[in-house]
């Protein structure tokens, strides 16, 4: 690939990133704004998924069913920004005192090529103790991003050893003990803030989790 495809690749990865983060600014609106707009997000965010965790374990949104998540999208070779939202992930859940044993922290990787559940349950013991990853066939994986509107597509990087990298978008999911969304977070969101808007939402629902 020559040095100028490379460049209209990349560019037309960011234009496609930045084009996903204003839908997701159009699907996503603060809860504040009513009660209609956040019955259309539970709706619109979320839904079935098959993966296998970590452990080898084939898994089900049911698995999770009457418990809150916390879903990051990303991949075990990202630089970054991954590392740095799970790492906030973690703060935030530590930040938030007894309720943040109702919630389940979880990882879906966009790259099952090289994320294997082996792969995963080494990355993952890096952050939170109570993480999962999840992973499964590129068509699974597929299917769960489509569900929750993200976006991510594979760079060519020639100058890197690992000879591609992802693009995707960076969204925390925070979703309901029913499966329903309940309220995102973009990068940069400290782990306070991030804290405080999850207890206050358990708290509205009255804290109902198993």
């Amino acid at each position: 690939m020559s040095g100028s495809q490379k460049t209209l690749l990349i560019a037309l990865a960011v234009v496609a990133a930045v084009l996903i983060g204003l839908s997701l600014s159009t699907l996503l609106p603060p809860s504040e704004e009513g009660a209609s707009s956040q019955a259309q997000n539970r709706a619109l965010i979320g839904g079935p998924f098959e993966l296998t965790d970590h452990n080898g374990n084939r898994v089900t949104e049911k698995d999770y069913a009457g418990q809150y998540k916390l879903i990051y999208f990303g991949f075990t070779y990202c630089p970054d920004v991954c590392p740095t939202e799970l790492q906030t992930m973690s703060a935030a859940l530590e930040e938030m005192g007894e309720n943040a044993e109702k919630v389940q922290p979880l990882l879906i990787t966009i790259d099952p090529e090289r994320d294997t559940p082996e792969a995963l349950a080494q990355y993952v013991g890096h952050f939170h103790s109570r993480l999962v990853g999840l992973t499964g066939t590129p068509e699974e994986v597929a299917a769960a991003a489509k569900a929750y509107r993200v976006y991510y597509a594979k760079v060519e990087d020639e100058g890197s050893s690992a000879e591609y990298t992802m693009d995707h978008s960076s969204v925390l999911y925070f979703m309901g003990p029913d499966g329903g969304f309940l309220t995102h977070f973009g990068p940069g969101t400290a782990p306070s803030a991030m804290a405080e808007r999850m207890n206050k939402l358990i708290e509205e629902e009255g804290g109902q989790a198993s």
